[in-house]
């Protein structure tokens, strides 16, 4: 059973004619978008913003149109996937490595629909490393206020080994081994952190989180 298949496909039947739509990035976030592509083929007019380079070409590969952030005002609903989702719907995300761009575009939606498998439900965030995209310039400093901060970070790498590069041209610093008891106090110290662009956490964004289940069935929570 495809859990993350599963809530994607249930996500998609929120959106509707007209709306302005948010993309996400990652494994969960394409199966949304392959949906919507299906739905857009079908006749569903609505118009488009991506959080990636990869999640932009897959969308307009199946149809669905992208307009320009300058012709965006609100956005309906935005479709993500999430690392970790705790009992409160806040969330890690970035593994996939567009974090800046997905809160940006979440920040800008009425609704943030979140979809996830039931193994990412967590009751204290940190297991999965905690993504932090910084600045290349002085990148050491960068770190050595993380690591004060005992954070644990490391440097993520491409799969040629070299030195993982966002879509903006930042690192992203995955901090490890981290139980966040309180998210939102955490994601405030890192944005405070000359060099730290944007973190990982999202704090009080998620609207409504869709959980697919091993036995095929969805549960959806709200906050």
């Amino acid at each position: 059973m495809n859990t993350k298949k599963l809530a994607a496909e249930r996500a998609v039947e929120a959106i509707e004619e007209d709306m302005t739509v948010g993309l996400g990035t990652g494994s969960t976030a394409y199966f949304a978008i392959e949906k919507l592509g299906e739905r857009v083929s079908g006749g569903l007019k609505i118009r488009a913003v991506a959080t990636s380079k990869r999640s932009e070409e897959q969308a307009l590969g199946l149809g669905i149109p992208i307009v320009p952030f300058a012709e965006v005002g609100i956005i309906d609903i935005t479709i993500d996937g999430a690392d970790e989702v705790d009992r409160h719907l806040q969330l890690i995300k970035g593994g996939g490595g567009a974090l800046l761009r997905e809160k940006i575009v979440a920040a800008r939606s009425a609704k943030m629909f979140v979809i996830v498998g039931e193994d990412k439900l967590v009751e204290t965030l940190g297991a999965f490393p905690l993504p932090v995209e910084i600045v290349p310039f002085a990148h050491e400093w960068t770190l050595d206020a993380l690591k004060a901060l005992q954070l644990n970070p490391e440097l993520r790498l491409a799969d040629d080994g070299t030195l993982y590069v966002t879509d903006n041209g930042n690192y992203i610093a995955d901090c490890r081994a981290v139980a966040i008891e309180d998210p939102a106090d955490l994601h405030e110290k890192l944005n405070a952190i000359p060099g730290v662009v944007e973190n990982g956490l999202f704090v009080d964004l998620a609207h409504t989180v869709i959980v697919g289940r091993e036995d095929g069935s969805i549960d959806t929570l709200t906050r």
